[in-house]
């Protein structure tokens, strides 16, 4: 589906990721509560769903570091279909003490030697070869890493960082099993999230999925591509990922991650970024690019620093890359996250190939009549959030807020305290904007507590979780009442 079609009359969705929702064990997955949730919406008149990037994370749980671009999460696996199937036998979940991680993998592995005796080899042998430009390297990365107690591929033995083909292929004799479950559980995935994303598409809901700009340092793509990034001999970066000094922190946010060696990929064409996007549309309706700006220039830290204040601005090949982009899949249904430092070039960036902006209402007070943000200044080709997976909830936001920038709040909107979050939520959904989001903590009407992230943090992210006893009985005819008010149901 092109941007063209999505955009062509106004909609509402939510946010939301899939580990958010109730259900499953240790956090919410593709089971039945996934399923429930898409009625949900349907219920109310969203007509799009927008997760965060469903990429397998690290310790951290943060889905924008990910181990792989192409790869899932096998957190999100339900088991629930796999019973279903046959492949597993049920059973009362973890036992006394098992950590819910640990018991999701025992029983991944169970419903493998279920598959095996039972399952359709020819769909999994055709899942096999479609991924096979990524999943080879994912597997044998992740078997590498369980054989070396999840140590990073940067600190591993020469001939395993820097792939010497012996060494390869001895890991592959050697971790069989280990690869071939890897394999398995990716499969799983991609057919429990392609039911899903059909059950959604049937009753007009269109999935919105999340593309981090840059790629997690401990990666299969770093490890399998280090033509692709700017890397030392041994496999270090010398500069890294981040921003300047913003909203979020007084200095700045050091990523960590590694950057594009642009050159090396402007000279194949940008196969790499070609391969990631061919995956991303198997998944996704709609796509959001993020950190946007970092296609036009992007803030290049040494790796030695400690925080970004010391970086600097680099060119990036944006405009190049999206010409190619577009020769390859023709117009793509792209989103750009332009928050931040935003300059007159990375504006003409996002008009010359007609992806429309974010415009997140969190950023909307406190100055004057002029800012970007404010309703009266939206555009017809661009996104309105309240706020986003990195904001505070609304409620939240405005318990943080100084007395001037309240006042203004409620000034402009003509609410009280008591209309909120509602009468942003409102204000949102009234906007010019094509697609307006909610994210799901707002209408619930929930506090800080109930964030999802919050940059600079680095601990205790990633975790929230709702539950069906907070959604009120008269919540979905509320909704799309007020769907059906501004034009968007």
């Amino acid at each position: 589906m092109s941007q063209g079609s999505l955009f062509d009359r106004r909609r509402a969705g939510l946010l939301l990721h899939p580990t958010s929702l109730p259900g499953g064990y240790g956090n919410g997955d593709l089971g039945p509560e996934a399923f429930r949730f898409v009625e949900f919406m349907a219920a109310c008149g969203f007509t799009v769903w927008q997760t965060l990037p469903l990429t397998p994370p690290h310790a951290d749980l943060s889905p924008y570091a990910a181990q792989s671009v192409h790869a899932a999460n096998p957190r999100l696996i339900a088991l629930e279909p796999l019973i279903e199937a046959g492949w597993l036998h049920p059973d009362g979940g973890p036992s006394q003490g098992e950590d819910s991680w640990a018991y999701r993998q025992r029983r991944l592995i169970e419903a493998r030697h279920g598959f095996q005796n039972a399952g359709n080899w020819g769909e999994y042998h055709d899942f096999l070869a479609q991924s096979q430009s990524w999943l080879d390297d994912y597997a044998l990365f992740q078997a590498i890493r369980a054989s070396r107690n999840q140590a990073a591929w940067f600190e591993w033995p020469r001939e395993l960082r820097d792939r010497h083909s012996d060494a390869l292929a001895a890991i592959r004799q050697q971790s069989g099993e280990l690869i071939a479950q890897c394999q398995f559980e990716q499969f799983l995935f991609y057919r429990q999230w392609a039911a899903l994303k059909q059950y959604a598409n049937q009753r007009g809901i269109l999935i919105f999925g999340d593309i981090p700009l840059f790629v997690g340092y401990d990666s299969a793509d770093v490890w399998a591509r280090r033509d692709c990034f700017l890397l030392d001999e041994q496999g270090r970066p010398e500069v890294v990922a981040g921003v300047p000094p913003d909203y979020f922190s007084a200095t700045g946010q050091l990523w960590g991650n590694p950057h594009y060696a642009w050159e090396s990929m402007r000279a194949d064409g940008f196969q790499w970024w070609k391969e990631r996007i061919r995956t991303q549309l198997t998944q996704f309706d709609l796509l959001r690019i993020d950190h946007f700006r970092g296609l036009e220039s992007y803030w290049e830290i040494p790796a030695t620093a400690e925080t970004a204040v010391s970086g600097r601005w680099r060119e990036a090949p944006g405009d190049e890359l999206f010409q190619a982009l577009r020769a390859e899949f023709g117009r793509l249904p792209l989103v750009a996250e332009d928050l931040g430092i935003i300059t007159p070039a990375v504006d003409a960036l996002r008009e010359k190939h007609g992806l429309p902006g974010m415009k997140v209402l969190h950023f909307a007070f406190g100055g004057d009549a002029e800012n970007p943000y404010l309703p009266h200044n939206h555009i017809l080709n661009s996104v309105v959030y309240t706020g986003t997976h990195d904001n505070n909830t609304t409620l939240g936001w405005l318990e943080e807020l100084d007395e001037q920038t309240s006042n203004h709040v409620f000034s402009y909107l003509g609410s009280s305290p008591e209309q909120m979050p509602e009468s942003l939520v409102r204000t949102a959904f009234a906007s010019v904007a094509r697609l307006a989001v909610a994210p799901m903590q707002d209408v619930l009407a929930l506090g800080g507590a109930d964030r999802m992230n919050q940059p600079g943090v680095a601990e205790g992210n990633w975790r929230w979780r709702f539950r069906w006893d907070q959604v009120g009985p008269g919540i979905a005819g509320h909704y799309r009442h007020l769907l059906t008010l501004y034009g968007r149901a």
